[in-house]
């Protein structure tokens, strides 16, 4: 089949890597040149320890009490948006413990699962891209949060992840070069990483020669629908026709959805990071600043740091005091750890799309025979990339998919 994926993320380009190996047609349609999405700049985690999703009790009253600091890991801009006030709403709607309960073991499958399919792509590819199983350190400061964190690892070994309660002298231990201050932390010893841009530009150029088409800095402007199928799609650079078409357009999806009368919730949720490049002596184990809300991550020789969560629409300017608030946490845990603030050139940034429930929307739609749906991954979308590919690649195939997708059914609101 000739098969259009609208979207070059790391959704978008794993679908694109399934559905050609199943003997496909592929072409990518994406809006920039690849290399500014949120699957770039990202912290690089596999996290199938997170299964949490974002709508959860007490994200309301802790993103009302940061939403006044310039600092703080979490913001809502508020603004005058009936898409943000929909949202909002199923955002209140969903933030209970019955939500999480029926929520985790779907995304625990769903991640778990993607992580198999990392170690299979870290097999195949004739490339690296930093694949590494040292699991994931949660560092807490404060007694609630070490409270919180012992919760979080009964929770997660209820549902079958390893987690292990660290004193800080356990957790130094997994680190020797680097001096942390910690009360303790969580250890997940199931968690890996990549250097994501690695992953990226290698993959890109790999797809390219197995005949996947890319057509770059192109816009979508409409769709040409005849009953219950997309005939064409209309863009800048001319109109494609389509067997079967993939929307993974991340924080956009909810404007494309919309040229084709579908409803699909969406908010942009910014985030920064900055990387360190040779550093002598670097952390060995991913880790998360719990209270700070900051993701670190060995890279090679290089140290990213990540953070902060900016409901603000589509909107690509950088909050320098944001970008403040993670570099002033780094000697809180990391106190021989001396970091400059880095220059607005040196911060990247990129949208993750977030759901109003924390869960993805992956699917056939129902409306429209040809069309499936897979974005919305939140903080996710580089850890579940490889999966909701391969599950993608299965929909399309009309195969029994690996993961249960029910709780993800794109047309859930």
């Amino acid at each position: 089949m000739k098969i259009g994926v609208i979207g070059g993320g790391i959704i978008g380009l794993s679908s694109a890597h399934y559905l050609n190996k199943a003997g496909h047609h592929v072409t990518i349609i994406d809006q920039g040149d690849l290399t500014m999405g949120c699957s770039f700049g990202n912290a690089g985690m596999i996290v199938p320890s997170h299964i949490i999703p974002l709508a959860a009790p007490g994200m309301i009253s802790k993103g009302i009490r940061w939403m006044f600091n310039s600092t703080s890991p979490f913001y809502v801009k508020p603004r005058l948006s009936g898409d943000l006030v929909k949202w909002g709403y199923h955002f209140y709607k969903s933030a209970t413990k019955e939500h999480v309960a029926k929520s985790a073991p779907a995304l625990k499958d769903l991640s778990l699962f993607s992580k198999a399919m990392y170690q299979q792509l870290a097999n195949d590819l004739p490339f690296d891209f930093g694949y590494h199983e040292r699991g994931l350190l949660m560092l807490y400061k404060t007694k609630e949060t070490e409270h919180e964190e012992a919760e979080m690892a009964t929770f997660a070994n209820q549902h079958g992840l390893e987690a292990h309660v660290l004193s800080a002298s356990e957790v130094q231990k997994l680190e020797p070069d680097v001096k942390v201050d910690v009360r303790g932390g969580i250890y997940f010893p199931g968690d890996a990483h990549i250097t994501p841009q690695l992953l990226v530009i290698q993959l890109i150029s790999y797809l390219k020669q197995q005949g996947v088409v890319f057509q770059t800095n192109t816009l979508v402007n409409d769709f040409i629908i005849e009953g219950d199928i997309i005939k064409s799609i209309n863009t800048t650079a001319k109109d494609f026709e389509f067997d079967e078409v993939i929307l993974a357009t991340g924080s956009w999806s909810g404007g494309v959805a919309a040229k084709l009368g579908l409803s699909i919730p969406m908010q942009a949720g910014k985030g920064y990071s900055f990387t360190l490049p040779q550093v002598e002596k670097n952390v060995r184990v991913p880790s998360i600043f719990l209270e700070a809300r900051v993701a670190v991550t060995p890279m090679g020789d290089s140290l990213r740091f990540g953070g902060t969560m900016e409901i603000t629409g589509v909107d690509h300017s950088i909050s320098m005091n944001r970008v403040k608030g993670i570099v002033d946490s780094i000697p809180n845990y990391y106190p021989e750890m001396k970091v400059i603030m880095p220059g607005i050139k040196d911060v990247w940034h990129g949208l993750r799309p977030c759901s109003p429930d924390g869960l993805p929307y992956i699917g056939k739609s129902s409306k429209i025979k040809n069309l499936t749906i897979a974005t919305g991954h939140s903080m996710m979308g580089l850890s579940q990339g490889p999966g909701t590919g391969k599950l993608v690649s299965e929909i399309i195939v009309q195969e029994k998919t690996s993961v249960n997708l029910d709780a993800f059914n794109p047309q859930r609101f």
